[in-house]
């Protein structure tokens, strides 16, 4: 089988997954809050479902290597299924603190099935475009993109299905979407794709090249940077200056596909050259400044209070950070891969995505905190710093493979 009928299959069926990772998120959002769960709450909801990712990924890698990608795939679509399962039988006779407890542990589940399918699905990249580097840029730019687009429109999914068919329904309708879906992954994809030798000791599993422990060092703050801007502060921050529960779903979800496209056009703007690996890697920690310059000019007009005053600034400021952010999530994407090799590819992944999670959970514990102590003004600060480390470690990135 080509190359690209595998990597249209695997693009094809993380797309589905990813329909119900952000259908899900806005389902368990809006059903509880609507029957009276606090903000608090509803982000420990969450929790388990960020801290899941950081070992999910490091044992999806490793799995993934000992059994196969598409074994690995299939494993996280049926983790999903069992999630959604779960979280449908909350009964509205249980105490809150037993619902509260028993959605964490199935979000604990969902958050397992997604990096899984993740880290699985973009190793697979990797091996599937081997020794064609510019085909791997534009594979993995489009890849990440589609699939952040595709999530965004998730949001949607979750508001509506809720809307027209309730809680239950909509779960129970997206389990059976995954079903569909995993009988896809079992016929369609080679069961050998990816396997290979894993690491044999935990010490291995952690020991990466210099690049790699580099870059997955800069992606903890990079994302870190991102969500203690966006999980709480913004959110709150639009509620309390008068936008409705509609605005602000809306407005995050059309910038997460916005984000998600610009992701995918990323290779089109950047020129190509037979040195691709020396010249994106120029090109990264450019736009790693740029980034960075962001958030200190925002605080600058939340000191001299043109955000509280005119919404066009927020809006504004929010496509900026959105293109930019696109731009460097989308190099750091092949970069990683492009560092990974291809006998331990998923595990490699599986490091890098890890520390991606890490950064997004230390950036919602903090982004409650910081607005707490002084609202949106701390959040861009914590953000600035972020990006600030991020860009120190950028700047130590060697080009070699």
């Amino acid at each position: 089988m080509s190359g690209l009928y595998n990597y249209l299959n695997i693009t094809f069926l993380y797309w589905g997954f990813t329909i119900t990772d952000g259908a899900l998120r806005m389902i368990v959002l809006l059903h509880f809050h609507r029957i009276g769960y606090t903000p608090f709450t509803l982000a420990l909801l969450f929790l388990f479902y960020e801290l899941a990712g950081i070992f999910a990924n490091l044992l999806g890698g490793w799995l993934s290597t000992k059994f196969g990608i598409s074994r690995m795939l299939s494993a996280g679509i049926l983790l999903q299924i069992f999630g959604l399962i779960c979280i449908s039988i909350v009964d509205y006779s249980w105490t809150e603190l037993s619902a509260v407890l028993w959605i964490l542990l199935a979000q604990g589940i969902s958050g397992i099935a997604k990096d899984f399918t993740k880290t699985t699905s973009k190793s697979a990249i990797k091996i599937i475009s081997v020794n064609n580097d510019s085909r791997l840029f534009y594979w993995v730019a489009w890849f990440t993109g589609s699939k952040n687009a595709v999530k965004g429109a998730g949001f949607f999914v979750g508001g509506i299905l809720l809307e027209l068919v309730g809680f239950q329904f909509a779960l129970w309708g997206m389990a059976i979407g995954l079903g569909i879906l995993l009988f896809f992954s079992l016929v369609f994809l080679p069961l050998d794709l990816g396997k290979g030798t894993p690491s044999s000791s935990i010490l291995q599993l952690f020991s990466k090249t210099k690049n790699i422990n580099i870059l997955s060092t800069a992606r903890i703050f990079m994302f870190g940077a991102r969500d203690i801007f966006f999980v709480v502060g913004l959110p709150v921050f639009l509620y309390s200056n008068g936008w409705n529960f509609i605005q602000i779903g809306g407005a995050l979800s059309l910038w997460t596909i916005g984000y998600g496209i610009i992701q995918g056009i990323v290779p089109y703007l950047i020129p190509q050259n037979k040195n691709n690996v020396k010249n994106i890697l120029k090109t990264t920690k450019a736009w790693c400044w740029i980034l960075t310059s962001i958030p200190l000019f925002t605080l600058l007009l939340l000191e001299i209070e043109l955000f509280l005053i005119n919404k066009t600034f927020i809006i504004s400021g929010l496509i900026i950070f959105g293109v930019v952010f696109a731009i460097n999530s989308s190099l750091h994407s092949y970069l990683i891969l492009a560092f990974a090799g291809t006998k331990k590819v998923a595990e490699n992944v599986g490091f890098y995505y890890a520390a991606n999670a890490s950064g997004r959970l230390v950036g919602t514990l903090l982004s409650g905190l910081l607005y707490q102590h002084n609202g949106l003004n701390a959040c861009v600060v914590g953000s600035a710093v972020f990006l600030i480390i991020c860009m120190i470690f950028t700047l130590f990135i060697i080009n070699e493979i």
